[in-house]
């Protein structure tokens, strides 16, 4: 058996290379590095990262992650060193040059849990590494000699997932009024009996309480808008009358996010609603949208030879963590959003419904599938925590009609615009129409995998009911128009197939003419148009393709109409899992006729009248000057309105609350910018500011001498500052291409001074799992975009600095211009501007004993904009020199530890940098 000591180990970081072997470590060059892992089996810890710091993506070897995955599944690790050492309980390590070492005790580790009898995900592993041994899973010669065989055969899978039970509908929730001591003692208990009086957070959740209230008037929910500042407590201040009320009520409470860290955050807190694990489980329930879980139609298509390769080996490690997990959810739940990075997303994405496929009672593992079981958990639960999107559609297409929220709490609702904005539009593109195709028909080109056409999934209706036969060859017929396989390139060649190809033609030729004019067309972004004055060549194209789709809309409304027809008069062969399959098919088509409406009506614009509620334009989508998709979009102006229409009307009571929910403006616009503006009775308003000392405990410094433009000094800046702070930095940016210059240009100063930077669109691991590595060492840096400024939760000395390369003016699109020119013009730039300031600013202090500096690297920072940030925080502007010293000197901590520490003040000492690399 092959001792884990004598295995070379291998680590890379901007800082340097070393590589262990035969208990000596040194440091290397890059091509001594490449070519010894090439050699020999080496340990690595991610090998995607560690192949980018070597500059050779096809780095493989015996990655950690790896092994975590099939010892440890479905556990949480921090996928670092730091992380692997503090999860194993292993010594921490003095610095880099350390790291193989540490690999190889992890190594030693984990495979030593193999072995024990205390091992408690011993259950399938045999057979599962027997499968990935078939596979060549480099692994699998030093796991599966470790693992007995088991006496009798191990389940499979799909044999031991445990089935969901159907239960009769929920009764409507009863009508109940809370008294606030009801409400207060509640939130005493869920705050803690010892804990200190909040005073902002009891009128927070006294507030709360009219949301909860028998609604009084039709089509207009009880509805609360409540601003309350980082540090009111609000997660319990709304929590308190929910979690009463649907005790109390036998309902169901929907609290809805926009990022997924506020869902976990959020789970985080059910303990504190329940303390028995297994009552949690069941009385507070996660939901999202079905393309976040795993499809176990498709897992066993994997498993059973409908992927190869690397590919084969993810799905053999989701199967392993599928045995243990809480919920199936592959995206953001307890699957390491590391493990598809490790395999370059390869095949990740066929293992859940991204195309909605679904065939529901028609699948053998419906009674075990994940999503049907978190829909019918969510019927019974107390709470469910769900997110915009799903909130709307699933109120736009009805398809759960029993589980339309009526009690809904939007945290974050400052972005309730942006997500109605998004589920509300409508887009004819390429991508979409071929999705379409590819629905209706089925494979074709002799493609792999399970995917099946409309035929296939209704064969049975096909031949019991002839007209709904002819309906499914009708629209299969018609679905040929739609673009194919390699519809872009035949595009670019300028040799269209069909009617919507010559018109995504027609659509691309006229942006790049019109985007030439100013100078847009070679500049590597995505282009885009108003879809104003169209010449005669897109008026026709837009004709033939609505002919086209029109045909196509009849045989689908058919279908739908004759499946439920066969609902109404059943036969003999539609028991429960046939009419479960048959109602599924139809709402499937009812929102893909939606969807073909949708783009009728686009096309009519073409050539025609312009209709004032919508903005419509044309795009060619690039990145970095590479097509990827074309397209005619719209969206609604106002998109508050379907929103208030479709969720907010038909419920009972509505809470939408953030800490920046008037967005830069007044109330006026919070209510505006929610949709409350179109009830008939508006909203009743509560506000607390933060209970924070942002004037003692942080500041805003505006940099006056960074010219807009100069990279080199933008990257000089941000490192200064870094190094200033002693890590613990965010890095917002408006453009990913600044961000990957900027770190290209600081990354190996920042490890020489132990000083590690990570970032988005840079570093091959997905954001959350950055956060998770930004949260872990006080040390290191992130740089981000926009999906950092929201939601991103690091309290304490992980972050003390936030640094903004400048102000985040919008992008003039031609949807922005619109809403510009009907929302008050700069005023509404303005509002926006200052939402985002606020939001970024709010990450800077997220708990009391928390302290730091906001720096802009702008002298264009208007004066106007100043107001975004929390009153009495003190704001200068000052040069780049006086702003290092700043951040140096307002970081001392109460702890003691000053902004600028070494890594010596934390125990940990960095080597010199290694020999210089190739």
């Amino acid at each position: 058996m092959i001792d884990p000591s004598a295995l070379p180990a291998l680590h890379a970081s901007h800082g340097g290379i070393w590589h262990r072997e035969e208990d000596h470590t040194q440091g290397i060059a890059k091509g001594q590095a490449i070519s010894r892992a090439a050699e020999t089996p080496t340990l690595i810890l991610n090998a995607p990262l560690t192949g980018q710091r070597l500059g050779y993506p096809d780095l493989n070897g015996l990655d950690l992650l790896e092994l975590w995955a099939f010892v440890y599944p479905a556990h949480f690790l921090v996928p670092t060193p730091k992380g692997l050492a503090e999860a194993l309980d292993l010594p921490a390590i003095a610095s880099e040059a350390d790291i193989p070492a540490l690999l190889q005790m992890a190594t030693a580790r984990l495979l030593d849990r193999i072995g024990s009898p205390a091992w408690k995900e011993r259950e399938g592993a045999w057979t599962a590494a027997q499968a990935l041994h078939r596979l060549r899973w480099p692994w699998a010669p030093l796991v599966a000699r470790r693992i007995a065989q088991p006496k009798e055969a191990e389940r499979w899978l799909f044999s031991k997932l445990p089935e969901w039970e159907e239960t009769p509908p929920r009764p409507a929730a009863r009508v109940i009024a809370l008294e606030e001591d009801q409400v207060l003692g509640r939130l005493a208990h869920l705050t803690g009996m010892d804990a200190e009086p909040r005073p902002g957070q009891q009128a927070y959740a006294a507030a709360a309480i009219s949301a909860f209230r028998p609604r009084a008037h039709r089509d207009q929910p009880n509805m609360l808008l409540a601003e309350a500042g980082t540090g009111i407590g609000k997660t319990l201040g709304y929590l308190a009358p929910a979690s009463l009320w649907a005790a109390q009520a036998q309902g169901t409470v929907w609290v809805s996010t926009y990022t997924k860290a506020l869902q976990r955050q959020l789970d985080r807190e059910s303990p504190r609603l329940f303390p028995d694990p297994a009552m949690a489980a069941k009385r507070v329930v996660v939901r999202k949208g079905r393309e976040n879980y795993l499809c176990l139609l498709n897992l066993e298509d994997a498993l059973q030879g409908g992927f190869s390769g690397r590919a084969a080996i993810l799905a053999q490690l989701v199967a392993r963590w599928a045995a243990f997990t809480k919920d199936g959810d592959m995206i953001g739940g307890d699957l390491p959003g590391w493990l598809p990075i490790l395999f370059r997303r390869n095949g990740s994405t066929a293992l859940t419904d991204r195309r909605g496929e679904c065939i529901y009672a028609g699948c053998p593992h419906y009674r075990k599938c994940f999503i049907e079981r978190s829909v019918r958990a969510s019927a019974e639960a107390d709470i469910v925590i769900a997110n915009h999107a799903l909130v709307m559609i699933n109120a736009a297409r009805g398809r759960e009609t029993g589980q339309q929220p009526q009690r809904i709490v939007f945290d974050e609702g400052h972005h309730l615009f942006d997500a109605a904005d998004s589920t509300f539009s409508v887009a004819l593109s390429g991508q979409e129409a071929i999705e379409l195709r590819r629905w209706i028909m089925g494979p074709e080109s002799g493609s792999r995998g399970r995917r099946r056409g409309l035929a296939a999934r209704l064969s049975d209706l096909a031949s019991y009911d002839e007209a709904g036969g002819e309906a499914i060859r009708m629209a299969a017929d018609a679905a040929r128009a739609l673009p194919a396989d390699e519809w872009l390139k035949r595009i670019v060649a300028g040799e269209p197939f069909g009617p919507v190809e010559a018109l995504l033609s027609a659509v691309r030729g006229t942006v790049y003419t019109r985007a030439g004019d100013n100078g847009e067309a070679d500049a590597g972004y995505g282009l885009e148009t108003e879809l104003a004055e169209p010449d005669g060549a897109l008026v026709e194209a837009a004709q033939e393709a609505a002919r086209a789709l029109d045909a196509l809309l009849r045989p689908l409304t058919q279908l739908a109409k004759r499946l439920e027809a066969v609902i109404e008069d059943a036969p003999d062969w539609l028991d429960g899992a046939a009419r479960a399959r048959v109602e599924g098919a139809i709402a499937s088509l009812g929102w893909r006729c939606d969807l073909v409406s949708a783009w009728l009506a686009l096309l009519a614009r073409i050539g025609g009248p312009a209709d004032g509620d919508f903005v419509d334009w044309l795009a060619v989508d690039r990145i970095e000057g590479r097509e990827f998709d074309i397209g005619i979009h719209r969206h609604w102006l106002d998109p508050t309105r379907p929103l208030a229409e479709t969720v907010l009307k038909p419920a009972q009571g509505v809470v939408v609350t953030s800490a920046t929910l008037k967005g830069g403006g007044d109330w006026d616009n919070a209510e505006r910018r929610c949709g409350a503006a179109h009830l008939p009775r508006g909203a009743d308003r509560f506000e607390a500011s933060s209970p924070f000392d942002y004037a003692a405990r942080s500041e805003v410094l505006i940099v006056t001498d960074i010219k807009r433009g100069d990279i080199a000094g933008l990257s000089g800046a941000y490192a200064r500052l870094i190094e200033a702070a002693g890590g613990g930095t965010l890095g917002l940016f408006t453009a990913i291409r600044r961000l990957r210059a900027v770190h290209a240009r600081i990354a190996d100063r920042l490890a020489r001074a132990g000083l590690p930077l990570y970032a988005q669109h840079v570093d091959p691991m997905d954001t959350g799992t950055l956060v998770d590595i930004f949260r872990d060492d006080p040390r290191a840096s992130l740089l981000g975009t926009d999906a950092l400024r929201d939601g991103v939760d690091v309290p304490g000395h992980s972050l003390r600095l936030v640094v903004m390369e400048g102000v985040p003016w919008s992008k003039p699109t031609v949807l922005h211009a619109a809403r510009k020119l009907a929302e008050g013009g700069s005023a509404y730039d303005d509002r926006l501007i200052r939402a985002r300031l606020a939001q970024a600013f709010g990450r800077l202090i997220r708990r009391a004993g928390d302290k730091g500096s906001f720096v802009i690297l702008s002298a264009a920072m208007p004066s106007r904009l100043l107001s975004a940030f929390p009153p009495g925080t003190p704001i200068r502007r000052l040069t780049l020199d006086e702003a290092i010293i700043a951040v140096s000197v307002g970081g001392q901590y109460s702890d003691g530890l000053g902004g600028g520490m070494r890594l010596g003040d934390q125990g940990i000492i960095h080597d010199p940098p290694a020999p210089e690399r190739e």
